[in-house]
């Protein structure tokens, strides 16, 4: 219906006979924006004639009737709507599902899923996620990201799933016995005698860390080097046992609760993610709501919080009764951990047990979840940790290097161009030695030639009588030189070969002009 106020009216349009063309037709009541104003103003400003004014007016905005309503064109200015915005999922960019072999390893506990990217006969990496996540959802993105994919081409990254956590695993039996934490670490003995690895890399998240730490510890000639991430060694306190107890319980009865998201976010990103990375935070949460398992996750949950201490001690060198390869770990370790993590103080207890020799703490700054908030910085800690060791990397190149220089980080590429410069140096050198002597020669030789100069003079003027008498020595050195058989080219004279040497006598007893204080003689 038609309204009288900031609504619609009738325009009742009349033809040129007085007969109305629509009745249904309608057009906003309220006064024109300023904008219109605008352009209108503008329109008559840059007409020309009369006739241009009234065809711009008329041809501004012109009704189109369609099924007897009237629609106006729509304003290019008008606000624009996003429709093929989608969120993905945190496996379907940078998915490492298609590029892994998956397979199937029996253990005591029942089989465990293991997915092998990379060529097996390489060095190999084992990899153990945290809570709530699978190798794709934790490891996906940053052994997809460009820096890392150098990495496979010297290695062999071996994904290790806890029962029950991976893609679109069925619910466990409900009699089945979950194992420990000790248990789960001891699956992974199977997995090396399954692929034949002697020694591996250890590198874990949160509880995958706990986990790889178990196994280094009881098994120290298995891990070569460890990279642990929010690496938690000591046994649940009253807080986590508390929450992660309502939470497992939820899990059972009610499936994904709010509460449970909540605490899980917390535990990955602390506190106020949506302050620093929304997207990544609502690509989680919906992971957590649609692709995890919930009674399989709070297994997995009451099998941590039930976890105990790792018995790790760092003990001085020299005190009597201890020794310290039996009661902290013996393969170098990279303790890392997120300025923004909840769990910085776990780190920092775990790097208090650990033999300052060979480990190493490094909080990286301006995150928590360090994979996917700071994967260039973790990977060049990581890539720089795995060379310290011994192990040959790719070099990395200034524009992948995290801290934008303009210099390689890597020792290899410093020495190199120490030697590059060191080369340059000597050869610099070397030219002005040359250079020097060379310049000295020369030196000599014009003494020397200045010196037979002189006694060429000398003797052909003690000839002439005199230094008046020159054409007559010309004329006695002739008659010598035709007396003695060596006619008017045997005369003595100083000259050059192509190669640039200097030669003084005749052309029969040429002698060579060196820098040796006699001359040598050379056959003609």
């Amino acid at each position: 219906m038609p309204q009288a106020e900031g609504g619609y009216v009738s325009l009742p349009a009349v033809n040129g006979n007085g007969s109305a063309i629509y009745q249904s037709t309608t057009e906003p009541s309220a006064p024109p924006s300023v904008f219109e104003s605008v352009k209108r103003v503008i329109g008559q400003a840059i007409k020309s004639t009369p006739g241009d004014s009234e065809e711009l007016l008329r041809s501004e905005r012109q009704p189109v009737i369609v099924g007897g309503i009237s629609t106006m064109p729509v304003d290019p200015m008008d606000d624009i709507e996003l429709r093929s915005v989608q969120l993905h999922f945190p496996n379907a960019r940078g998915s490492i599902l298609e590029a892994c072999d998956q397979r199937r390893v029996p253990t005591d506990k029942g089989d465990i899923h293991v997915a092998i990217q990379g060529d097996t006969s390489k060095p190999a990496i084992v990899t153990y996620h945290d809570l709530g996540l699978n190798y794709a959802t934790s490891f996906a993105g940053f052994f997809n990201f460009p820096v890392m994919r150098g990495l496979l081409e010297n290695f062999c990254v071996y994904h290790v799933t806890a029962p029950g956590q991976e893609e679109g695993a069925p619910a466990l039996p409900e009699d089945y016995v979950y194992p420990t934490m000790d248990e789960l670490a001891a699956q992974l003995l199977f997995v090396l005698s399954h692929f034949g690895l002697k020694s591996v890399i250890g590198f874990g998240v949160g509880a995958g860390a706990n986990i790889l730490a178990r196994f280094a510890h009881g098994h120290p000639d298995k891990v070569g080097a460890l990279c642990l991430i929010n690496c938690v060694s000591t046994q649940s306190g009253w807080i986590e046992w508390g929450y992660q107890s309502f939470n497992a319980r939820f899990l059972r009865t009610k499936g994904m609760t709010q509460g449970v998201i909540d605490y899980l976010m917390w535990h990955h990103f602390g506190r106020n993610p949506e302050e620093r990375n929304h997207d990544l935070v609502q690509m989680y949460k919906q992971h957590f709501e649609r692709a995890v398992n919930p009674t399989n996750l709070a297994m997995l949950i009451n099998a941590y919080i039930h976890r105990n201490d790792l018995h790790l001690a760092r003990t001085p060198p020299g005190t009597p009764g201890t020794e310290t390869a039996a009661t902290t770990l013996k393969m170098p370790v990279i303790n890392i951990t997120g300025s923004l993590s909840p769990h910085v103080d776990d780190t920092v207890t775990f790097n208090g047990r650990l033999d300052p020799t060979n480990s190493s703490w490094m909080k990286i700054s301006d995150c928590a979840l360090v994979l996917e908030e700071q994967p260039a910085k973790l990977a060049e800690a990581f890539r720089l940790f795995l060379q310290g060791e011994g192990y040959a990397t790719p070099l990395s190149t200034p524009a992948s290097s995290p801290c934008g220089t303009k210099y390689h980080t890597y020792s290899s590429i410093f020495f190199a161009n120490f030697r590059e410069q060191q080369q340059q140096a000597r050869e610099e050198r070397d030219k002005e030695r040359e250079h020097d002597r060379q310049r000295q020669l020369n030196l000599r030789i014009g003494n020397r030639l200045r010196e037979t100069a002189i006694n060429c003079t000398n003797n052909g003027a003690g000839a002439g009588n005199g230094a008046g008498d020159n054409n007559n020595a010309d004329a006695s050195e002739e008659e010598e030189d035709q007396e003695n058989g060596n006619g008017n080219g045997n005369r003595a004279y100083v000259t050059t070969d192509t190669s640039g040497t200097l030669y003084y006598g005749t052309q029969s007893n040429k002698i060579r002009i060196t820098e040796n204080p006699l001359p040598e003689p050379v056959s003609s």
